[in-house]
């Protein structure tokens, strides 16, 4: 399970109403393909508090963001969370079914997300900020 492991296993999961039904959606779509992602997007959703999309605070982590975020060594990367058609790990677009993706998803600024790796190793970032999605930016 993404949040979880490590240090902070309740942190708070924050997620829209309309990315929880698309996100808890396509984790059923995907429970034959890849059932350890699936199921543990699926989990997050469970666990997740639902908000109205339109409430969501802006440092939180929705599909869409561009999140810059930092490891153990102190090294900054700047991602986008993205549904898997749109994952691109040339141009930094992280799919929401990677361990990373279903991590980072309801996240917020500050916050330490930890997974496990494909490979089972345990890995970490902070969240250091969020920027909306540009749709979201153009309806406000």
């Amino acid at each position: 399970m993404q949040h979880a492991t490590g240090p902070h296993p309740q942190s708070q999961l924050l997620v829209s109403d309309a990315d929880h039904d698309r996100l808890t959606g396509l984790a059923r779509a995907f429970l034959d393909r890849a059932p350890e992602t699936a199921e543990d997007l699926l989990s997050e959703m469970d666990r997740a508090a639902v908000t109205d999309a339109a409430a969501m605070p802006a440092d939180v982590v929705r599909m869409g963001s561009a999140v810059t975020i930092s490891g153990e060594g102190g090294n900054t990367q700047r991602i986008t969370l993205v549904y898997p058609g749109e994952a691109d790990i040339a141009e930094n677009r992280i799919s929401v079914l990677t361990p990373m993706g279903t991590a980072l998803i309801g996240a917020a600024v500050g916050q330490l997300v930890c997974w496990n790796s494909r490979g089972g190793r345990e890995l970490s970032v902070t969240v250091e900020a969020v920027d909306m999605p540009t749709s979201i930016q153009q309806r406000s």
